[in-house]
């Protein structure tokens, strides 16, 4: 592995886990064995490292996004294998690192931001475009305004002030949005594919602790 990729990838692994503010270029080097010097020879400064962190991100999630679009057979399903390629990335998240990024790193956030509002919207607003053609969404509801509602509720397990970190786990308060988000849209149909994939996930999760 090329050293800007090892370099990047400990940086990544670091903020995931402790947050951006607490992770200085010293204690990458140092978790890398190599000098500073060779991180400056990649990274002109720590702003430019994390939107480097961030661009691998947003990339990786535009991916995962666009392969549970391709392997699901109907847009609840989606939703579904969505949220499970979420809960593992978030088990693993510090959720400081969103208030690290909009505080102390703008160009960083802006980026992320941008996915936020173009990326993921187009993504979740095929979603419900799909899932009303297979009726299993309310075709009365406002695809534009769901479609935001939904993305601000996905990013909001990241808020300390509503769910602190020591009280609630990130990955649990993301799957109890999608389910309100998905019982609120879902017709008589829909419903009974969210019990489907809702027990499959249960049993699943149950012979992995066997």
């Amino acid at each position: 592995m090329e050293n800007k990729d090892r370099i990047l990838e400990k940086a990544t692994d670091l903020y995931m886990r402790y947050g951006i503010r607490s992770i200085t270029m010293d204690e990458i080097a140092s978790q890398l064995g190599i000098s500073k010097k060779t991180i400056y020879q990649f990274f002109t400064d720590k702003d430019e490292m994390v939107e480097a962190v961030v661009d691998q991100e947003v990339k990786k999630s535009a991916d995962e996004c666009l392969h549970c679009k391709g392997i699901s057979e109907n847009a609840v399903e989606e939703i579904f294998i969505a949220i499970d390629m979420m809960d593992e990335l978030l088990k693993a998240m510090n959720p400081l690192i969103m208030y690290d990024l909009e505080k102390h790193h703008p160009k960083a956030f802006k980026k992320l931001r941008d996915h936020k509002y173009q990326f993921m919207y187009r993504m979740i607003r095929e979603n419900l475009e799909r899932g009303i053609k297979e009726e299993l969404y309310r075709p009365e509801i406002n695809i534009d305004v769901i479609t935001k509602n939904r993305i601000e509720s996905a990013f909001l397990g990241f808020n300390q002030d509503i769910f602190p970190q020591s009280k609630y786990k990130i990955s649990e308060v993301a799957y109890e949005l999608a389910m309100f988000f998905l019982h609120g849209v879902t017709t008589t149909k829909g419903k009974k594919l969210i019990e489907k994939y809702s027990n499959e996930r249960i049993k699943h999760k149950q012979r992995l602790y066997e």
